[in-house]
């Protein structure tokens, strides 16, 4: 195994004398540090994208490939993905001022070692088991064990957080009730804790919001407040009950009781563990507040256990702040992992995330839901995508330093389990692409007679998973292709062997593995290309909602002509479209100022490889 971290313990997490037992996280020695010292895996891209193969030109997605999210110049689509609230004239409450000042250390910050010990989440939920994964031990060669937050009352570890910020309130707070903004997992945290605590509680929702998810917080003993047509007009009017009603606002990750909350798992895991043979520990990161209460009690009790965050390529706030060294709020989020599609993670989780984490990984929508998969080979249970993020980077980990020591352990926080049913059809469907055991090609072959049988030929011995043709020209023909693989170890073997076998009999082909466009629209689309003047693609995305089709369809009638046009329901929350729109050159300038007036996220892809090769003549 490569070397493990050599980095010194944090000053805040020393072991000091007396009653205090953290010393100042934010000394002028600390804030001196360069953000890098000593970490050499901070932020790694290792997992990026590689030095593409010469023979399977696109077998790691490219830059051009990962995924692109639409500039989100309109409607936020989920709770995280909404603009954070900032009222004019107001800032929000330091973390310091949150907790008693026996709770506080010497410099003034919140003592989290006695939060958690202290925390109330015991009252209302046992310890989540810490499972033995043994397929995915057995195939990665280690030992890993899965942190089943999934199986908590609400499915979620979000409810920690919740129930003991609101345990935590004063009586004159209880009696007043709270409030809170989500459609999510925060949202049933909080019915359930208000149900417990008999604290009445508010809970702020777009109108459009799908009726199980009411329903079920309804379910739990929250009120539910529909609003606004997203989550932008949710804040704004959860901000505003707060204020007139005398409401506490409860926050789903930056606040001291919440991190505490959630640093219980921390706790469960050195417990339930051999801390001798405890490696590291995986969290998704979405607002940060499970990774910060987990890695400052973990970096107390066991500074050698690393510390590793997952993201999404397209929803990596906490990349990008760690990067820079400041928090940083994103222009656009991606969505497929929702519960943790974050524009800007916390203030006080960015603080203690500096200290605490050694490492964030960023995976990909494919990898995360081959990880949905792995953890129901293992255990028959379904977790959401925000939920299978960590063993997502927990696998990529493996693959940059294995060892041959077979006790090493590593955890995976598996931390929420609500995924929409309608959404497994396209879990399973991109999963094998995820484990790398699949690939999907473009190949040119020769139009004339017999070529599909020397096409099958040289695909062999491979199995042909998908194969999508139609004429187009006399010359030439694109096949769309999908071709199973041995496994993830010997794919970049297999494809160079396969595209060698392909070019000794005249054909070329390109891995289309990593291309969006390609995986969710042009595989269903091939049938023909066209020579249709002046046509441009576009993909867009809209809040996926009975009738919402419909509506965007209504919507998208501009002055030019739809020459294509697909839509596939995945069961999200978003729904996805791509449309071809004839528009001259010189109209390009109003087609694009209507485009942005539709206020739906959109991406121009007229220049994408897949649509020049399959949909353009």
């Amino acid at each position: 195994m490569a070397s493990t971290l050599s980095r010194p313990v944090p000053a805040c997490l020393r072991l000091v004398a007396g009653p205090r037992v953290f010393r100042s996280a934010r000394s002028s020695a600390a804030a001196a540090r360069p953000l890098y010292s000593n970490r050499s895996l901070r932020c790694s891209k290792f997992h990026t994208r590689g030095a593409l193969n010469d023979k399977a030109k696109l077998s790691n997605p490219s830059d051009s490939q990962l995924p692109k999210s639409p500039s989100r110049r309109g409607p936020s689509l989920t709770e995280y993905s909404a603009n954070p609230p900032c009222p004019a004239g107001e800032t929000p409450p330091s973390a310091e001022a949150l907790v008693p000042d026996a709770f506080l250390l010497p410099d003034g910050t919140p003592d989290y070692l006695r939060l958690i010990l202290t925390a109330r989440v015991y009252e209302v939920i046992d310890e989540s088991p810490l499972s033995h994964a043994v397929n995915i031990s057995n195939r990665l060669g280690c030992d890993v064990h899965l942190k089943r937050e999934d199986l908590l009352p609400v499915f979620s570890f979000k409810l920690r957080g919740a129930y003991n910020k609101m345990a935590h309130l004063s009586p004159e707070e209880r009696e007043r009730g709270v409030v809170a903004c989500s459609a999510g997992n925060h949202a049933q945290g909080v019915a359930f804790s208000s149900r417990h605590l008999k604290i009445p509680s508010t809970i702020v929702m777009p109108s459009g919001t799908p009726s199980i998810k009411h329903q079920n917080v309804t379910r739990l003993g929250g009120k539910v407040v529909l609003f606004g047509p997203d989550f932008d007009s949710a804040k704004e009017e959860c901000s505003r009950l707060e204020k007139l009603e005398g409401l506490t606002n409860i926050p789903p990750f930056d606040d001291p009781y919440v991190i505490a909350g959630q640093g219980t798992i921390g706790m469960e895991i050195l417990r339930q563990s051999k801390i001798e043979n405890l490696e590291a520990v995986f969290c998704g990161i979405g607002g940060g507040g499970l990774i910060a209460g987990i890695g400052t009690y973990l970096k107390r009790i066991a500074p050698h256990v690393k510390i590793i965050g997952v993201e999404t390529y397209d929803a990596n706030a906490m990349v990008q702040s760690l990067q820079e060294g400041k928090r940083v709020t994103l222009k656009d989020v991606g969505l497929f992992a929702d519960g943790a599609a974050v524009k800007s993670v916390g203030a006080e989780n960015f603080r203690l995330c500096n200290d605490v984490v050694d490492e964030v990984i960023q995976v990909s929508t494919d990898e995360v839901c081959a990880a949905i998969k792995d953890v129901f080979m293992d255990t028959r249970s379904i977790v959401e995508p925000a939920g299978a993020l960590s063993l997502a980077g927990l696998k990529k980990y493996v693959a940059k330093y294995p060892s041959s020591n077979q006790n090493r352990s590593l955890v995976a926080v598996t931390s929420g389990a609500n995924m929409n049913f309608d959404r497994l059809g396209f879990v399973a469907e991109r999963a094998a692409l995820g484990e790398q055991r699949e690939a999907l090609l473009s190949v040119n072959i020769p139009e004339r007679p017999g070529a599909f049988a020397e096409l099958v030929k040289a695909v062999l011995p491979n199995a042909v998973t998908e194969f999508s043709y139609r004429y187009a020209t006399p010359d030439s023909a694109n096949v769309l292709m999908g071709i199973s693989l041995r496994s993830a170890a010997s794919r970049e073997s297999d494809l160079a062997s396969l595209f060698d076998r392909l070019s000794t009999s005249g054909m070329t082909a390109v891995d289309l593995s990593g291309d969006e466009l390609a995986k969710t629209h042009v595989r269903y689309l091939v049938g023909g290309r066209s020579a249709v003047s002046h046509e441009r693609l576009y993909t867009f995305e809209f809040p996926e909602r009975p009738g919402a089709l419909a509506k965007f369809l209504t919507t998208l009638r501009p002055g030019f002509n739809i020459s294509l046009f697909h839509y596939r329901n995945h069961g999200g929350d978003v729904g996805k479209v791509v449309a071809g729109i004839q528009c001259p050159d010189e109209e390009l300038p109003q087609l694009e100022d209507f485009l942005r007036d539709l206020q739906y996220p959109f991406v121009d892809e007229t220049e994408n490889l897949t649509y020049q090769r399959f949909l353009r003549d």
